[in-house]
């Protein structure tokens, strides 16, 4: 086990956030439920969770455009993640950049 000395931090803060929790049944049926965090730290995306499979992402509106990503991320099919896709377009926003 390292020592506290030992260990090497290349980040280490604190910060607010806000969390929001849902669950929803998409047409497929298929339930979904998600911790939305946002914070200042991802650029303007939110750390979205799928908490019934343990899968965290990091989600901006630019990742809702790309084909795959979130079928690939969270391992789900086509008709799941476009309804994942039209919950997320509501809630994750464009990413911004900071000096």
């Amino acid at each position: 086990m390292p020592r506290h000395g030992e260990l090497d931090f290349l980040a280490d803060s604190t910060e607010q956030t806000s969390t929001r929790f849902v669950t929803f049944l998409g047409p497929s049926m298929k339930r979904f439920d998600l911790a939305i965090t946002t914070t200042a730290l991802f650029y303007g995306k939110s750390l979205v969770a799928d908490l019934q499979q343990g899968i965290c992402a990091v989600i901006g509106a630019d990742d809702l455009e790309e084909p795959g990503y979130l079928e690939a991320t969270f391992k789900i099919g086509e008709t799941e993640a476009e309804e994942l896709r039209e919950f997320l377009q509501m809630v994750v926003g464009m990413p911004y950049f900071t000096d």
